[in-house]
């Protein structure tokens, strides 16, 4: 148990056998811990609840216990959580992936995101269309059927799972993958470019010059603005592909799919007759995805990808304070435990 006024408090009790004729040697049960666990249950709620804040192993040298008892406190209550909490009333769900280790170890994450409630709801140990199945069927039929939005990237599982399996659920592209597949696109018109004027000798005028390429001009420095400003009329491919990007972002304005439509047709045809090999790609990209990337305005622009990447912000967090973890069973209980919300057992006696 925990000092209290800085004297150490420690209570021993026994718990008695009984030899019932009818069930056997039982062993008596009491209400403030369950099972065979060292530790009363209100002290393993009091772990978990500063397993929150701290990592798993500060919470352990600050109460005096050990690693394990730490793990076990969490594991303990995420199992009551995930075994109560309430599935009902989903009606957005966002889908994406996390990096989870070096070697390109990819897990699933499926988010809750509506405006009252949000939280992870499953994950899954790679980024495969079955693995996206699998989650979406541990929901169960009735959740599914419930679900009128999903938000996610164009990763090519992804977009076959729910295609399959969320028939009635309005599908939206995630805004925020939009603008990393377009700066990867003048990213790499830059260092093409940049690689060509060294090798034939030419002064190097893109130097220092990426982050401002791809930032938006409203956060440009002064000395960026004044650089911009000179190679504005240079002809590089690097510049025109950085205007051509920022006239895209035209499209999340509009209001009307029809009219977001024929911009985006507008600017495809633009992106395809400027020569630059990156963009041509991602304007094919992006025809193919026409429909589902027009859903974005026929859900009024209700659903956005800037909670999920909240939320895998916070992800990698937990994963930074879990160094040393060993298994993905810890990794999975750590995430369900800080991002889960799910609901804890109610104890006898607790420490507050």
């Amino acid at each position: 148990m925990p000092p209290l006024w800085q004297l150490a408090l420690l209570l021993i009790y026994t718990m008695r056998r009984v030899a019932c004729p009818r069930c056997g040697i039982v062993v008596e049960k009491v209400p403030w811990a369950s099972g065979k666990n060292q530790l009363c249950d209100g002290f393993r709620l009091l772990l978990s609840r500063w397993a929150r804040k701290l990592s798993w192993q500060e919470t352990a040298l600050s109460f005096g216990v050990s690693w394990a008892d730490v793990y076990g406190s969490v594991q303990w209550v995420v199992d009551y959580g995930l075994k109560h909490r309430v599935l009902g009333n989903i009606r957005a769900i966002g889908i994406d992936e996390i990096c989870v280790r070096v070697g390109r170890v990819f897990w699933t994450l499926i988010y809750q995101i509506d405006e009252h409630m949000i939280r992870l709801l499953w994950v899954g140990h790679d980024r495969t269309a079955q693995t996206l199945l699998r989650g979406l069927n541990s929901l169960g039929a009735e959740v599914c059927a419930g679900i009128r939005y999903v938000c996610s990237d164009m990763w090519k599982p992804y977009l076959r799972a729910v295609k399959s399996r969320l028939v009635g659920a309005l599908h939206i592209l995630d805004r925020f993958h939009i603008r990393q597949l377009l700066n990867k696109a003048v990213d790499e018109v830059r260092r093409i470019e940049a690689r060509a004027l060294a090798q034939a000798g030419l002064v190097p005028c893109l130097k220092k010059l990426r982050w401002a390429l791809l930032k938006n001009r409203k956060n440009w420095t002064p000395k960026e603005r004044r650089r911009m400003g000179e190679l504005k009329h240079s002809g590089l491919a690097s510049i025109r592909a950085f205007w051509l990007v920022t006239a895209f972002e035209h499209f999340w304005g509009y209001v009307s799919p029809t009219w977001a439509g024929k911009f985006l047709d507008g600017w495809c045809r633009k992106a395809r007759r400027s020569r630059l090999k990156p963009l041509k790609k991602v304007a094919a990209s992006l025809a193919k995805h026409r429909p589902v990337l027009l859903n974005y305005f026929r859900a009024k622009k209700a659903i956005s990808g800037g909670v999920i990447e909240g939320l895998n912000n916070k992800v990698k967090v937990t994963f930074r304070k879990s160094y040393g973890f060993r298994t993905d069973k810890a990794r999975e209980v750590a995430l369900y435990h800080v991002l889960g919300k799910l609901p804890e057992p109610e104890v006898t006696h607790g420490f507050f």
